[in-house]
């Protein structure tokens, strides 16, 4: 399934961390902090867990949007 993953990240460090998390899955950036890609179910569970890590307690929104083939 095709997903967009965007972010609204104030911190520049772990902005970075977040944005190499998501070309290290294949996902392409669109836009400077959306990116675009296929994962299947694992995958995504697995970046989503990933990314939360990588923001901890700072001040962040993340949004994983499923976008549907048909």
């Amino acid at each position: 399934m095709s997903l967009v993953l965007v972010y609204d990240i104030e911190d520049d460090r772990i902005r970075t961390r977040v944005s190499n998390v998501c070309l290290d899955y294949g996902l392409q950036r669109i836009q400077y902090s959306a990116f675009f890609g296929k994962l299947n179910r694992n995958l995504r569970q697995e970046l989503a867990l990933l990314v939360r890590e990588e923001i901890g307690t700072k001040l962040a929104r993340v949004r994983i949007i499923p976008v549907w083939e048909e």
